[in-house]
Formats: C-alpha cells, sequence, structure tokens
C-alpha cells in the first residue's frame, strides 16, 4: 500500500460523457488520480473501463467534459501540446502488443529511436536495463514466440517504460496469465511505482489485484451509465453502502481474498 505518496492530483476528470453516436457510454464521471496512485478502473462487462482507458490516454475524445493532467486541460490543449503529455505516457495493452518479428531488445528500442536523439549504443544500453527492471536481464536477442505468456507482459511493461514516463496505463494486465504469473506481475506493479514513483492507472476485474495493489478506484455502472463510487478497493468492498458494488467486489469467499499488503 502507499500510504506516503503525494496527494497533490495527477489525473482529474471533470464532468466526463462517453459515448458513441447517440449511444452514451458513461456519463458524469467525475474522479482524482493522485501522483503516486496505483488506480483501478473496475466495474461489469460493457460498462466502459476500456473506452476511459482511451479517453484517458488520448486515442479517444470525450463527448462532453474534461481530463487534466497537472491542471493542464488535455483535449482543449493544441496538438503539440498533447503530443508533449502523451510522451508522459507508457501503455500496457491487454495482448502485450510486442512486434513478433522484432526482438525484445528492438521493441523496446523502437519508441527511443523515434522519440529520442540517442545513438545506438545508448539506446542498446537503455533496452537492457529496462528489461533487468523487468525480470528479463539477458533476453534482449529473444523474440515473443520464444518466451512465456508472462514474460511477455513483462516485456510489453519494459517497452511502456522506455520513456521514463510519469504515468503507467495497464488494460488488464493479468489476462491470460495463471495465478502465480499475475502475482508476480502484480509485486512488479509495485515495486516499480514505489521506485520509480510511477503513477499507474490499471483497467482489471481481477479481485485480487485489485484487493492487493489498488489504492483508489472508480466503479463504473453499466445500467446507470455513470459511477457508482470512488475509492480504496479493499474499503469499499468491507464497507460501501452500495449494494451493486459490494456484490461485485465479493464475488468469492471474503475471508479468502487478500487485503493490501498481504502480497508482498
Amino acid at each position: 500500500m502507499n500510504e506516503q505518496h503525494s496527494a497533490k492530483p495527477h489525473i482529474k476528470v471533470s464532468d466526463m460523457t462517453m459515448s458513441y453516436g447517440d449511444f452514451v457510454i458513461q456519463q458524469n464521471l467525475n474522479f482524482t488520480v493522485n501522483h503516486g496512485d496505483i488506480f483501478i478502473i473496475m466495474g461489469g462487462s460493457g460498462c466502459g473501463k476500456s473506452t476511459l482507458l482511451k479517453c484517458l490516454i488520448g486515442l479517444k475524445e470525450p463527448s462532453a467534459g474534461a481530463v487534466s493532467f497537472d491542471g493542464e486541460d488535455f483535449w482543449s490543449s493544441d496538438d503539440d501540446d498533447r503530443l508533449a503529455m502523451k510522451r508522459k505516457f507508457g501503455t500496457l495493452f491487454q495482448s502485450g502488443a510486442l512486434w513478433s518479428s522484432m526482438t525484445l531488445a528492438e521493441n523496446i528500442a523502437l519508441p527511443l529511436s523515434l522519440y529520442t536523439k540517442l545513438g545506438e549504443k545508448d539506446i542498446a544500453e537503455l533496452c537492457s536495463y529496462k528489461l533487468s527492471l523487468v525480470g528479463l536481464a539477458g533476453f534482449d536477442d529473444y523474440y515473443p514466440s520464444e518466451i512465456s505468456g508472462g514474460m511477455n507482459k513483462r516485456a510489453g511493461l519494459a517497452r511502456a517504460m522506455a520513456l521514463d514516463p510519469e504515468i503507467l496505463f495497464f488494460d488488464e494486465p493479468s489476462a491470460g496469465l495463471d495465478p502465480i504469473s499475475a502475482k508476480l506481475l502484480d509485486d512488479l506493479i509495485l515495486e516499480l511505482r514505489d521506485s520509480l514513483k510511477t503513477t499507474i492507472v490499471i483497467v482489471t476485474h481481477e479481485l485480487a489485484s485489485m484487493f492487493s495493489i489498488g489504492d483508489n478506484s472508480v466503479f463504473l455502472d453499466a445500467a446507470t451509465h455513470t459511477q457508482l463510487t470512488t475509492g480504496n478497493p479493499v474499503e469499499l468492498r468491507d464497507t460501501s453502502p452500495i449494494p451493486d458494488v459490494r456484490n461485485f467486489l465479493l464475488r468469492g469467499e471474503p475471508n479468502e481474498l487478500p487485503d493490501k499488503g498481504k502480497s508482498k
């Protein structure tokens, strides 16, 4: 649990509406992600979690409202300012999204080659360093097809960190992983947040991850097309007065669900 991080807002969503044509996915979204948070976007299937992530990373413009990073409104900024903000993001998509024809080092080198003026030697050293951060030291020349699913997720994370982002966005990082690999990925996310002081936003439906690493969250509801609550996932599980929220978070046996810190 991140008890010592600053309470300074890093991301602020204000009165946001997301829609496809006339169909409203979510409306009246208001929440804040503080610097150093591990923030969980949760809710049932079809509630708009992935759409919200797209709005946060600049892939989809909201129908109304604002997304601000350190007080700067993303969607009302000009193209150059938006690009500058996006370079502070790193994104790990559900599939890992690695290029299969490239080695792990080449995958990580791609954003470094595109967005920095570093030479080949410096880029190679940075790639090795990023891989070591995620427990893949020595795997520079391996191809994605030559390593396991969990290792691919970690390699995708290394690429997401290539440009030293201030914010990391994860879309279902544990999807397709066995419980042990998922637990190792959760531990890695905690270590990276604590060591690099990165803000992390995660879309997930995995209860164990929500409770073991989440500091804060927003709960999206598909029926009402808006958020029902925000807060620490463990506290929401134990004390929320909203039946739909507690039912969602109590899908397993309560005494088998890990509290924060027990997974470390």
